[in-house]
């Protein structure tokens, strides 16, 4: 293989994944050296052929059609002549039907491994030839289409076997062990946010709905499917880790290959995902509604009773079924869906209001610092998709199943306890971006088996709560979290200050308030002649908002712009915050951290609000000189352009999955969050003894 390595290497880039490792092998023992040049046979043609990366990938191709589909070598073609009227191109490769052996079943396009164009292409040569399946690789990915009429393309989870028909694909028993071995995002390295961007331009971009509302059903839908394999999952995990035990030398991918190779036989062992494309688009379109009508009474508050799925053409719906039946969405961290969701939202304008979802690498960290207990009430105030409490969540849940020892990666999937049930109503969310509200209430009630305290709030008009219980439909959806939120309130017809243990938060930073009504409501907002400023930044009034959420001694986190920290014209800021609260730690963030929304400076602000009454709150009482914990990240996991960088195997260059089958994003912020640790504990924090 690493001749092949050396040859096909692109950008410190190495990756043929959809072929297995003694298909590479084969392959290059297959090469030889003539005139100074290296060749191979090709399998087809049965002539020499000089070794070009596209080569090696149309070769290992043919191998895997040949070996593991079962296609006789005489139903395939190489370099096959399509015609468009006078003009003539060559593709790729072709399988002919097996019954008249001269019309083309399945083209196939290669690429070489950096390439990613090509599918247009493809496209045409199945439009012009008539044939009913399209393939396209690039030895990284590999994308399966089956030709629509008219001329609409749909993903399908595998490619038919030579004794195999289309309608055998489709109607294949796909269960959750299944899922894990096809999941698309860990065999391709993909996120679902480039598969959302696929299905905009191949449907949704005419499909005549709102993008936000039909992606987020289908989402919720597939959620709820995959919920109901909860048990298979669960059994699969355990399976999967007694396995890593007993042959550490094998791959992920080979033990879970394994295990559906044990289990195949036993139809009846794991339940059946029902979110697939069927033969038909019109029972696929039977199976999705009645299976979001399930997902809406499981999870009610995030749609009306009565909303449909909107995508009425049966054509576009069972496309957009294809491309999401193979990604796997239930994980440790939500992440997935959570990328997916930040990008949509985001396309629904709410990064106008200078409020972007917050990076998990940055809420890991924060949320490993501020150590949250069991017995701790925590709330953001601008919540956003919910992030912080999702990852509070399993922050607490680690520790209740760890005996209370921290850990900064995240919970993993399993039966949740009574106690850790029980801490999901300790935890609230309040944000002022509906949609936000809604993706934020489905990722917690997912993560929180059910339960959920995100409420749609303005949270610094908090003079005009009470208005809201006025409004029927806002109360249905959310007065019982809102009755609890207010139990926390020192004074609950005045919801200005409360109990709080902890606040993660991340607000808004563009625009200045101007509402004289709202700007009444804040000290800050007042200079130290008594005059009221005209305006005041956003996340100004956030700072004095927050520290009114928290009990005495409680703590916060927060994320600011990195002018707070040194503009002269913020002194007052700065000096109202270390009156009221200790100052525990800055993180300076690199400048990627938010890119591509916004280049702005950031950094992570850690106090503890002053308190000298054990009976009030933990102990933390006033002090003029104490030491701060300081550090900046050099490492974002984000290049220049705002694109995740991922952790690689040093001598392939392949990326590195985790224990999920997740790609790890490569940052300093967890080894910054274990050095404030061993700071807290030798300062002797409350909250870290």
């Amino acid at each position: 293989m690493q001749l092949i390595k050396k040859l096909i290497k692109t950008n410190d880039k190495y990756d043929l994944s959809v072929f297995s490792k003694e298909s590479v092998d084969e392959l290059e023992k297959r090469i030889y050296e003539k005139n100074n040049k290296l060749y191979f046979d090709c399998l087809v043609r049965e002539k020499s052929i000089q070794v070009k990366p596209e080569e090696i990938v149309r070769q290992l191709m043919i191998d895997k059609l040949l070996k593991e589909y079962n296609y006789p070598k005489e139903l395939l073609q190489v370099e096959y002549t399509v015609t468009f009227g006078r003009e003539k191109k060559s593709a790729d490769i072709v399988i002919l039907n097996k019954k008249d052996k001269t019309s083309p079943y399945i083209i196939v396009e290669v690429k070489k491994a950096s390439a990613k164009d090509g599918k247009e292409q493809l496209k045409s040569y199945t439009n012009a030839t008539g044939a009913p399946l399209a393939v396209w690789t690039n030895g990284q990915e590999i994308n399966i289409y089956e030709r629509l009429d008219p001329n609409y393309f749909e993903p399908l989870s595998d490619l038919p076997k030579y004794e195999e028909t289309i309608e055998d694909v489709k109607q294949e028993i796909f269960t959750y062990l299944d899922l894990m071995v096809k999941d698309k995002l860990a065999n391709e390295r993909k996120s679902l946010k480039d598969l959302i961007l696929e299905l905009e331009d191949e449907v949704l971009a005419n499909a005549g709905v709102d993008i936000f509302e039909e992606v987020f059903k289908l989402i919720f839908t597939k959620l709820y499917d995959e919920m109901q394999s909860a048990d298979d999952r669960i059994q699969i995990e355990r399976d999967f880790v007694r396995l890593k035990r007993q042959k550490p030398e094998l791959t992920d991918k080979e033990i879970l290959q394994g295990l559906l190779k044990e289990n195949k036989n036993n139809v009846e062992g794991y339940r059946k995902l029902e979110f697939r494309s069927r033969g038909d688009a019109h029972h696929t379109k039977e199976v999705i509604n009645k299976l979001f009508e399930k997902a809406k009474r499981k999870w009610p508050g995030i749609f009306d009773d009565g909303e449909p799925l909107r995508i009425t053409d049966e054509n576009h719906l069972q496309i957009c079924v294809g491309y999401l039946q193979n990604v796997k969405l239930f994980n440790s961290n939500l992440q997935v869906i959570d990328e997916a969701f930040e990008y949509l939202v985001n396309k629904s304008a709410k990064g106008d209001k200078g409020q972007y979802f917050t990076p998990r690498n940055v809420i890991d960290m924060a949320v490993y610092m501020i150590n949250p207990k069991p017995n701790e009430y925590v709330i953001d105030t601008a919540a956003g998709s919910c992030g912080f409490t999702v990852h509070t969540l399993f922050n607490v849940w680690n520790k209740l199943k760890n005996q209370g020892k921290a850990n900064f990666h995240n919970f993993s999937n399993q039966r949740l306890t009574p106690e850790q049930i029980e801490y999901t109503s300790k935890v609230f969310g309040i944000d002022f971006d509906e949609k936000a509200v809604r993706v934020a209430k489905t990722l917690n009630m997912i993560a929180g088996d059910g339960k959920t305290n995100v409420i749609h709030l303005n949270s610094l008009d908090f003079t005009r709560w009470n208005e809201k219980i006025k409004d029927r439909e806002w109360m249905r959806k959310y007065g019982e979290g809102y009755y609890r939120l207010l139990d926390l309130a020192v004074n609950r017809d005045e919801p200005k200050e409360f109990n709080f243990d902890i606040v993660l938060t991340n607000p808004p930073f563009a625009g200045d308030i101007k509402d004289n009504r709202l700007l009444a409501q804040y000290e800050i907002a007042y200079k130290e002649n008594g005059k009221r400023v005209s305006k005041l930044s956003r996340d100004i009034l956030f700072i004095e908002r927050n520290l009114n959420m928290l009990k005495p001694g409680g703590r916060m986190a927060i994320i600011l712009p990195q002018g707070r920290f040194n503009n002269t014209s913020d002194e007052r800021v700065r000096e109202y915050i270390m009156s009221k609260a200790r100052l525990i730690a800055v993180i300076g963030l690199h400048v990627n951290t938010f890119k591509p929304h916004t280049g702005t400076k950031t950094s992570v602000l850690f106090v503890q609000k002053w308190n000298d009454d054990p009976n009030k709150g933990p102990l933390n009482p006033y002090k003029e000189d104490y030491e701060v914990f300081m550090a900046v990240s050099e490492k974002p996991g984000k290049d220049n352009s705002g694109q995740e960088v991922y952790k690689t195997d040093p001598e392939t260059g392949e990326r590195l999955l985790d224990e999920h089958g997740h790609l790890i994003q490569d940052h300093d912020l967890e080894e910054i969050a274990k050095e404030f640790e061993k700071w807290a504990k030798k300062e002797g924090l409350s909250f870290w003894k």
